[in-house]
C-alpha cells in the first residue's frame, strides 16, 4: 500500500457537487484514490510521499473526449491549411495512408505528452483507419508508456468514394472485419472497473464514411458488451446536405433511426443542431464533445454549448484531431470554449436588451466543462473532481509567474482568462506523469526528434 500527501496548496478546486475551493488546502491519497480532501491542517501529517505545493493553484485533472492522435504528424499541411473539413480531409486522406505502426505509436505518445503537460489526466482517442498493419494495439501499447487514462477508441471507414462516401476506396475497410476486430478488442482490453486505466469503445468515424448497416451493428456490439459509441455528429453544413441527400435526414435524425441515442452515446462537435435536436440529446441522455478550436480552425462555425448546456446535456471538451488544432492542449481548450461562447452570446444578443442577451460562459463553467463534464460524457463517476473515494487525478500550477502577474486576486479565472501555461504537475492515480513541468515517463528531446522524422518521411512520401 502506497500513500501520497499533498498539502499546503493556496487553492484547491474540488469541483465536487458543492464546488468547494479549500485555501490552504490538500488531499490524502492511498493506492491511487482519494482517502481525504480538505485544508492541510486537517490531513495526516505523514504519507510515503509528501508534496508541498505552496504557492500553486490545484484542479482535477483535465477530461479529453475527442482527440485523433495520429493526425500530430500532418499539422499545418499547406495545402490542408486554408480549406473547410471535407476539402481538408481530401488533402490529408492520401498522407494518411501512409501511416506505419509506428507513426501510430510515436504520434500517440507526442499527442499522450501535450495533453499532460496542459493538465489532462484522461483522453478519449479516436483511430479510424488502419493502414499498412496498423492496429489500435499499437495506439494502446505507446499509451501505456505515458501514464494517462486512456479510452481507446476503435473507430473505422467502410464507405468510400465508389459507394457514395468522403473517404477513397484506400482507406476503408470491410464491415466483417471491423466487427471483429472491435469484439478482440473488447475483449482483449476493455476494463470497466473504478480507477481503470483503459476502455474500449466503437467509434465508426462519421456519417459520410460509414454505411447505416455498420452503425447499427457497431451499438448493437457495444451495448452486447457495455461498452460506450462515439462519431462525429453534425459539425458542419457539407455533412447536414450530405445525410438529407444521401439517408433523407438530418444527422441527429439519422442517429435515431439507426439505433445512436442513448446513455452510452456522445458526438463530437454538434455545430448545427436546432432547439428540438439538443431536447433529443437531453432527453436520450448522449453526451456532446465540444471542439472549438477545431470548428474555428475549419470555419466549421460556433457550437451552441451554453443552450446545451442550460438543457442539462453533458458536455465535454476536446481538442480534436492535431491537424485540425494544431495542437493538444487542454487548458488552451477551455480557454478557447469560453471565448467563443461569449462571442456567440455576442453575435445573439446585439438586437437585444441586456436582461434579454444570452449569458455569457464564465472561466469555472469553462473548467467545469473540462473537469466534470468530460467525466459525464465519457461514463467516469471515479474521475471529474477531487472527491473522497475517486482517483487521485489531478493537475498543479506554480501561480508565481509571468502570465499571471497582477491576476492573482482569481487564481482560478486567470487559469482560463490569461495565456495558458505548463503545468508543474500532472498526478494520475497518485502516480507522477509530470513533474516541476517535465514528463516523467518519456524523453521529451528524443520523443521530439521521433516525431518529426516521421513526419517528414510521411509527407514526403518516402
Amino acid at each position: 500500500m502506497s500513500t501520497l500527501l499533498v498539502r499546503n496548496c493556496t487553492l484547491l478546486v474540488t469541483m465536487d457537487e458543492q464546488r468547494r475551493e479549500i485555501p490552504n488546502g490538500g488531499l490524502f491519497v492511498r493506492d491511487g484514490f482519494i482517502e481525504q480532501v480538505g485544508p492541510s491542517e486537517q490531513l495526516p501529517a505523514y504519507a510515503d510521499e509528501v508534496l508541498d505545493l505552496s504557492d500553486h493553484l490545484v484542479l482535477p485533472g483535465l477530461v479529453n473526449t475527442h482527440h485523433h492522435f495520429y493526425q500530430t504528424l500532418t499539422r499545418v499541411v499547406p495545402q490542408a491549411q486554408n480549406v473547410n473539413l471535407f476539402n481538408w480531409l481530401k488533402t490529408l486522406y492520401p498522407i494518411w495512408a501512409r501511416l506505419t505502426p509506428e507513426d501510430v505509436r510515436t504520434s500517440t505518445q507526442t499527442a499522450l505528452c501535450e495533453l499532460a503537460l496542459s493538465g489532462c489526466t484522461t483522453a478519449a482517442d479516436q483511430l479510424y483507419l488502419f493502414p499498412n498493419g496498423s492496429k489500435l494495439d499499437d495506439e494502446i501499447e505507446a499509451a501505456l508508456q505515458v501514464g494517462l487514462r486512456l479510452h481507446a477508441s476503435r473507430g473505422s471507414m467502410s464507405l468510400g468514394e465508389s459507394q457514395g462516401g468522403l473517404p477513397p476506396d484506400s482507406v476503408v475497410e470491410e464491415e466483417e472485419r471491423i466487427l471483429r476486430d472491435s469484439q478482440r478488442l473488447i475483449e482483449q482490453y476493455h476494463d470497466p472497473n473504478p480507477g481503470s486505466m483503459l476502455q474500449i469503445v466503437l467509434a465508426p468515424c462519421s456519417p459520410f464514411s460509414v454505411t447505416s448497416d455498420l452503425m447499427r451493428q457497431s451499438a448493437n456490439l457495444a451495448r452486447q458488451y457495455g461498452v460506450r459509441l462515439h462519431t462525429h455528429l453534425a459539425e458542419t453544413q457539407d455533412e447536414e446536405q450530405f445525410c438529407l441527400q444521401k439517408f433523407g435526414y438530418r444527422p441527429v435524425e439519422y442517429m435515431e433511426k439507426v439505433n445512436w441515442l442513448g446513455e452510452d452515446v456522445w458526438f463530437a462537435h454538434s455545430v448545427y443542431v436546432n432547439d428540438a435536436e439538443i431536447e433529443i440529446y437531453r432527453s436520450s441522455g448522449c453526451g456532446v464533445a465540444h471542439c472549438p478550436t477545431s470548428n474555428m480552425r475549419l470555419a466549421s462555425g460556433i457550437a451552441p454549448i451554453v443552450k446545451m448546456l442550460l438543457r442539462g446535456v453533458k458536455v465535454g471538451l476536446g481538442v480534436d484531431g492535431s491537424a485540425s488544432n494544431d495542437g493538444s492542449n487542454l487548458l488552451e481548450e477551455a480557454r478557447q470554449a469560453m471565448l467563443v461562447a461569449r462571442l456567440k452570446a455576442g453575435l445573439e444578443g446585439a438586437s437585444l436588451s441586456q436582461d434579454q442577451a444570452p449569458p455569457l460562459m464564465t472561466a469555472r463553467q469553462a473548467l467545469e466543462i473540462a473537469t466534470r463534464g468530460g467525466a459525464a460524457v465519457l461514463g467516469r463517476n471515479d474521475i471529474g473532481s477531487l472527491e473522497v473515494g475517486k482517483c487521485a487525478d489531478f493537475i498543479a500550477i506554480h501561480l508565481n509567474r509571468l502570465e499571471y502577474a497582477g491576476a492573482l486576486h482569481d487564481p482560478v479565472a486567470a487559469v482560463v482568462f490569461c495565456a495558458p501555461v505548463r503545468v508543474d504537475y500532472t498526478v494520475v492515480g497518485g502516480r507522477f506523469v509530470v513533474r516541476s513541468g517535465r514528463m516523467v515517463n518519456v524523453d521529451e528531446a528524443e520523443l521530439v526528434q521521433r516525431h518529426n522524422e516521421a513526419a517528414r518521411r510521411l509527407l514526403s512520401g518516402e
